[in-house]
């Protein structure tokens, strides 16, 4: 059999491009409202001008709401969301576990110690951020090591228990240092570091990171989309119909690994969003992955956007953290697909 044939089914083009312009135009309204809304409340009309006709010589105070404060927030937010959503999506595929989600393999819980302890040691913003990133990738690197045969041998033996459990392990390593530094933390540092570790946009002023990040994991997944479906069948079904299993599964764990360092670089550690987003489309559009990795971006973007929104809103001018309004919001509706779900 073919791998055309396998996938002679395929996917319904109109269908695909119907409900991809219908998360496009939800993450288009959600965009509007979250430069909007606020403690100080613009007119659509109002941002849309903002947007088109900056006066970059005398802006306005309204000017600098919406083109200093909400826009690198809201584009934070839907980059992070949508790495996040695609970080989950091809986890999944990759370790065929419907729990697995980005921070599984521990890539979150090293970003946070790391960007701990720079707010620790009280250093720039900047320094935050690069932090934060050395720990994602020193994450990467210890699996990476640690899996390598499964990852890099090709053993015949399926990889993703090696896998989930060497991320389990190094993340709860990572989990004993993040309590360990807000055990000891001044207190004038600890709200601080707890907004951080629970998810905050709050000051975000170059979304440039994750968005460039987004493109490239958009480029290196989408185009090998229909090669996941195969692979979704398993190991040796997928090498029988002529899928570079070893390369495929390092390329999908590299790529699901700097979605998730990017989005906990830019936003800190937002739960649910890679656990819940990819299950919610699966219900509802089944599990073609070159529907479903395009449909997760804009539904992960939509999710946090609006979650941001949410948190910044609800008891402005105070704000809470993003983090907290995905795990509210997650955790229903993840226990309301469980219920759903035939035994």
């Amino acid at each position: 059999m073919s791998l055309e044939r396998t996938l002679a089914r395929g996917m319904n083009v109109s269908r695909a491009a119907a409900i991809w312009t219908a998360l496009a135009v939800a993450a288009l309204v959600v965009f509007v409202a979250s430069l909007a809304l606020g403690s100080i409340a613009v007119s659509p009309s109002r941002v849309i001008d903002a947007l088109l006709h900056a006066r970059a010589s005398s802006p306005d105070v309204i000017d600098e709401i919406v083109l200093s404060l909400r826009l690198p927030r809201a584009l934070a937010g839907f980059a992070s969301g949508a790495l996040l959503a695609m970080g989950g999506a091809l986890l999944q595929v990759l370790l065929r576990n419907p729990l697995a989600e980005p921070y599984v393999l521990g890539v979150s819980g090293g970003a946070a110690t790391f960007a701990l302890a720079a707010m620790l040691a009280s250093l720039p913003w900047w320094s935050v951020d690069a932090a934060a990133f050395a720990g994602a990738f020193l994450s990467i690197l210890l699996v990476l090591g640690l899996a390598r045969r499964e990852l890099w041998h090709g053993e015949p033996q399926d990889a993703s228990p090696r896998l989930l459990l060497t991320g389990a392990v190094i993340a709860a390593g990572w989990g004993a240092l993040i309590t360990l530094m807000l055990a000891v933390a001044p207190e004038n540092r600890l709200r601080g570091m707890v907004f951080w570790l629970t998810g905050d946009l709050n000051g975000v002023a170059a979304p440039w990171t994750a968005l460039i990040a987004l493109a490239v994991v958009l480029v290196s997944i989408v185009p090998v989309a229909p090669q996941l479906n195969v692979m979704l069948r398993g190991d040796a079904a997928a090498q029988a119909l002529g899928v570079p299993v070893v390369r495929l599964r390092l390329r999908i764990y590299l790529v699901a690994s700097l979605a998730a360092a990017a989005a906990v670089t830019t936003a800190g550690t937002i739960g649910f969003v890679g656990l819940v987003v990819p299950h919610v489309l699966r219900l509802a559009f089944g599990n073609d992955q070159r529907m479903l990795l395009p449909a997760a971006a804009l539904t992960g973007g939509v999710a946090v956007m609006g979650a941001d929104l949410i948190a910044r809103t609800s008891i402005a001018p105070a704000q809470l953290p993003v983090g907290v309004m995905t795990a509210l919001i997650g955790v229903p509706v993840f226990l309301w697909m469980l219920l759903r779900r035939p035994r």
